[in-house]
């Protein structure tokens, strides 16, 4: 990779840092606004760091998050790859068929509109409470941006590409495999940035009212049992792993359009 690769890198990597101090600080600045809220309620990123780091019982503190993490984060994984794999399979098929977008897309953008929770009751009555509910909540979380950006990416792949496929006889699925696909590369690199952070939303989610494990059950749990710190050491986790998952999904991109010789978005 070019200095100017390694360079993008670096400035992408210190601008989501610099927004993890920003959302720190405005963390604190809230507090600070409305002080009813602690500090038996409210903890400070200060807080948060004791509770992980210097109480006591820190180690055991960690221990029990970072395996409610791990369950999240395998959660996540399922409904992110299953978000993907259906949101390029659809998008392929779309492109391809335009009858089958024209019917099948106001459908699809009707159903995003839809939100989520009022839907968890019924997933959870057809598919139960197992991985099933997981695959199913975190893949609608991703599906639908995904499916938008994918299919922008495959439609603009470049026309005089497809008219020498189809000079030579190439069908759709091979201007597909040979033109659309790579040109769309970007696209979804992009898709997979926007559905990282919403895969991590899906499965804390589905924790939280089909599961019962993870960092969404310990949200659901830390509440009512006034378990404050756990709560607000739960939030900081996730928004660290979404941002840590963020990161590593950007310097993927560099890496392969770098390799690839196109420019990243």
């Amino acid at each position: 990779m070019t200095a100017a690769g390694l360079w993008g890198i670096a400035r992408f990597l210190g601008s989501l840092a610099l927004s993890f101090v920003l959302i720190l600080v405005i963390w604190w600045l809230f507090l600070l606004a409305f002080p009813d809220i602690g500090p038996i309620i409210g903890r400070t990123p200060a807080d948060v760091f004791t509770y992980l780091f210097t109480a006591p019982d820190a180690a055991t503190n960690r221990a029990e998050i970072c395996g409610n993490l791990r369950i999240t984060l395998q959660d996540a994984a399922i409904g992110f790859v299953a978000g993907m794999v259906a949101a390029t399979l659809t998008a392929a098929l779309f492109v391809m068929s335009r009858p089958a977008a024209q019917t099948f897309m106001p459908l699809a953008m009707l159903l995003r509109s839809v939100p989520l929770v009022a839907m968890t009751p019924l997933i959870t009555l057809v598919v139960g409470r197992g991985v099933a509910v997981v695959a199913v909540m975190g893949g609608i979380v991703v599906f639908f941006p995904a499916l938008v950006m994918i299919m922008t990416g495959l439609a603009n792949a470049p026309k005089q590409i497809d008219d020498v496929i189809t000079v030579y006889g190439g069908s759709r699925l091979t201007a597909l495999h040979r033109s659309a696909i790579p040109s769309a590369v970007p696209s979804l690199f992009s898709a997979a940035k926007v559905s990282v952070p919403g895969a991590l939303v899906g499965a804390t989610v589905a924790e939280w009212l089909g599961t019962n494990r993870g960092l969404g059950a310990t949200l659901q749990q830390a509440l009512p049992a006034a378990a404050y710190d756990e709560l607000w050491a739960s939030v900081l986790v996730i928004t660290v792993a979404s941002i840590v998952l963020y990161a590593i999904v950007g310097v993927a991109e560099a890496l392969v359009l770098a390799q690839m010789g196109m420019q990243q978005n």
